[in-house]
């Protein structure tokens, strides 16, 4: 499981290897027979405008990011015989984090804070009742056994030393991961409670195997849900947690595509697969 802010993006001339390591660790475990599954949560978009040309751009860049990751490993499904059984999103998966408020909760809300009147965004999300939840944690989990979480984000700027001034804690226990016969240690205690906080509950035994086809299965349906939800005009049901799909289609050959009906984000705009504009030398979003 992998928390980051940042646009992790891996294009022609990047240094950033961080997201091709992951897909092509993916593609290894095919290869091998072996399960693995990587759940990464960003947010919905970067810090900023969404409609705005660096927002754009920097959106056109993460969808190439997410594309090449998915080629590999639709490639490695196709290498392993695997076509037609098996789809790249049975082992990698974006998610991002939203509200959706009850209507008697945001009537509540809305009539004691007359101040924001004049605030646009405000007003908007009292009128539809959902805002996203921006993610500035950075963490990543791996195999019940590492955990890293401080201000390094999981991209080759913070993490590679040469750049970014970060500090973050590591903390590693082996063969302490569930099912490993030996206690389940805190490394899995802290998985655990962050499935509890963005699904709404943990009680599901599935989730205590990440890299199975099942707690895959399960978080998917759990966060299409949710974004359905929370993307509905009329809809006035609560959502389960807070994790929802991150709102793009994958195909069976990794190419990233628009999910019917959601071209743009909710309410405030802006194409959810980004747009690049000459105007923008490329290599400041790299």
């Amino acid at each position: 499981m992998l928390h980051t802010d940042a646009c992790i993006c891996v294009c022609a001339g990047a240094g950033n290897l961080v997201p091709m390591e992951i897909a092509l660790k993916v593609a290894s475990k095919i290869a091998a027979g072996e399960r693995f599954a990587v759940y990464i949560v960003i947010p919905m978009w970067p810090e900023g405008v969404p409609t705005s040309g660096p927002i754009q751009e920097i959106l056109f860049w993460q969808r190439q990011t997410m594309q090449a990751m998915y080629e590999v490993i639709a490639a490695a499904i196709r290498a392993a015989g695997m076509e037609g059984a098996a789809h790249p999103r049975d082992y990698l998966n974006f998610y991002c984090l939203g509200k959706r408020e009850a209507a008697a909760a945001a009537a509540a809300a809305a009539a004691g804070s007359p101040e924001q009147e004049h605030n646009p965004a405000a007003s908007s999300a009292r009128r539809h009742r959902r805002f996203m939840i921006y993610v500035h944690s950075k963490g990543m989990i791996v195999d019940d056994e590492y955990v890293i979480v401080g201000s390094a984000n999981i991209n080759q700027r913070s993490l590679a030393g040469s750049r970014d001034t970060e500090i973050a804690v590591g903390a590693y226990q082996p063969n302490l991961r569930a099912g490993a016969g030996a206690g389940d240690g805190q490394v899995f205690g802290f998985r655990m409670l962050l499935w509890e906080e963005h699904l709404g509950s943990s009680e599901w035994r599935e989730l205590r195997s990440p890299e199975s086809p099942e707690c895959v299965k399960r978080v998917n349906e759990i966060a299409a849900e949710n974004w359905r939800r929370y993307a509905a005009d009329d809809d006035d049901v609560a959502m389960q947690g807070h994790l929802m799909r991150y709102p793009v289609d994958v195909g069976d050959d990794g190419k990233i595509s628009e999910l019917r009906g959601h071209e743009f984000f909710p309410d405030v705009g802006g194409r959810i697969l980004g747009s690049t504009n000459n105007n923008y030398w490329d290599y400041l979003t790299m």
